[in-house]
């Protein structure tokens, strides 16, 4: 092993370690432990979650409610089944999909403004989404363009499968093949880069 390729482990293994650490204190209930989380991850789930609700006051509002989420659904994590910040992005990002399909549901007898009429003044700067620290983007920039645009649609803007077909213009059972294989080859490099 070369000097460089041992600095990149060492530097990889640090990051696991401090994870693995926390991992074991919410496991044991530690409520400072969830402090510490939520000032690793916050930014990160909060940026998110902005990003599909594009509402700083309801953003704020479904992390704080995914945060307990977590807190209290944290026993059923398991590290064999992804890295935590994959664990929390999940919760945060189907709360925020979850409140946008409420509204959307309410909103359906007052309004037929489709969803991307909403002022582009509430969208987040690029800078406050940082799904790279989890690796999302990273291993996304390799996928087709296609794949990327099909991916951010459903998992960083909020749709469904059907409004994805739609808003793509294709057929729902070619939007579901290629959301699986666009997922098959993320989990595959996640694992490799793990």
């Amino acid at each position: 092993m070369t000097p460089l390729s041992t600095a990149k482990a060492h530097l990889l293994a640090e990051p696991m370690a401090v994870e693995a650490t926390l991992i074991q204190r919410l496991y044991q209930r530690d409520e400072t432990a969830m402090l510490l989380f939520y000032n690793q991850y916050g930014a990160m789930l909060y940026g998110v979650i902005l990003r599909i609700v594009k509402h700083t006051h309801l953003a704020e509002s479904i992390l704080q409610e995914s945060m307990l989420k977590i807190w209290h659904s944290f026993p059923s994590y398991h590290p064999t089944q992804g890295r935590l910040a994959t664990w929390a992005l999940t919760i945060c990002r189907n709360k925020a999909i979850d409140e946008l399909r409420t509204q959307r549901a309410r909103g359906a007898e007052h309004t037929t403004l489709p969803l991307g009429t909403l002022p582009t003044a509430l969208q987040p700067h690029a800078a406050t989404v940082r799904p790279e620290h989890v690796a999302i983007r990273e291993l996304m920039h390799d996928l087709s363009p296609a794949a990327q645009a099909l991916l951010d649609l459903l998992y960083f803007q909020g749709y469904t499968q059907q409004e994805a077909a739609e808003a793509l213009g294709e057929p729902l059972s070619t939007v579901k093949f290629r959301a699986r294989a666009a997922i098959s080859v993320l989990a595959r490099r996640l694992r490799s880069t793990g």
